[in-house]
């Protein structure tokens, strides 16, 4: 028993290890958002130094912080919204009816998700100039929430799978209706597919720079573009500003990761996990 427990701590302290490690990143930024500009700056760095808030103090005074903020959270949260309540029809469609061609146009949606930004937002751009959508709030969010369907149908389709038949079969033979069975029968079974699904789509339009900077504009900017953006207005790069607007950006993803952590790991295996949530 004496060499497996060995082995058991061995291979933790190996995993606490690679976590510090891809961790670290995220604790010199917290860390440098409490520096003034000069311990930010010095050479050697300075590990040892007093805290200082005023770099928060100096990023809530910016007049384009807390709509950027706003924008992060309401064009992030509506457009996943959307796309989970479009993708779970479209998820339980291909499940149970199985119209022809499902495997060719399961691999056609997930091919539009890996198609690179930079290939298609030159159209987008001229679609979306042509249609008068640039820089509104409802264009932005529906191109999000367009943006997300594909990868969350591939995830709900994985687990209305695992949900049995019969279960449809029931609830309609006992008189309920198709949208009863989907939405109080299949529903409740499949509800850790629908939060993998939220969570890893909001970490991807959070995380979005390219079409919110193309398409977008004062109206609608996010935080990604904001940061760059307010980085580079003085002529140089502001990093105080740079290391406060990155701890309280990366302060949501983080806690959303941390309290649905179970769920991504059964939605990364596409729910073939089941009976761990």
């Amino acid at each position: 028993m004496r060499p497996r427990r060995w082995r058991q701590t061995i291979y933790h302290l190996i995993l606490w290890m690679v976590a510090i490690i891809f961790f670290l990143p995220v604790i010199w930024i917290a860390m440098a958002a409490l520096k003034t500009k000069s311990d930010l700056l010095a050479v050697p760095v300075k590990y040892v130094f007093s805290p200082t808030l005023a770099n928060f103090v100096d990023l809530a005074g910016r007049h384009d912080f807390f709509s950027s903020l706003r924008n992060s959270f309401l064009i992030s949260a509506l457009a996943v919204i959307v796309a989970i309540i479009v993708s779970f029809l479209a998820a339980y469609c291909f499940s149970r009816f199985k119209p022809r061609a499902t495997d060719f146009l399961m691999f056609i949606l997930l091919s539009i998700r890996m198609v690179p930004a930079a290939a298609v937002v030159v159209p987008i751009f001229l679609m979306y100039t042509a249609l008068g959508w640039k820089d509104t709030f409802w264009g932005v969010m529906l191109f999000y929430a367009m943006f997300s369907i594909p990868f969350s149908v591939w995830i709900l389709k994985g687990f209305i799978d695992g949900v049995s038949p019969r279960y449809d079969e029931t609830g309609l033979v006992n008189g309920g209706s198709r949208l009863h069975v989907m939405f109080r029968v299949v529903l409740p079974q499949v509800r850790p597919g629908l939060i993998a699904a939220f969570i890893f789509n909001l970490i991807f339009v959070w995380n979005e720079f390219l079409f919110n900077f193309i398409i977008g504009g004062k109206r609608t900017t996010m935080i990604p573009v904001s940061l760059v953006t307010g980085s580079l207005a003085q002529g140089g790069v502001d990093w105080t500003f740079v290391a406060s607007l990155a701890s309280v950006y990366l302060v949501p993803p983080v806690l959303a990761i941390f309290f649905f952590q179970k769920y991504l790991l059964v939605g990364m295996t596409f729910g073939t996990v089941r009976g761990e949530v």
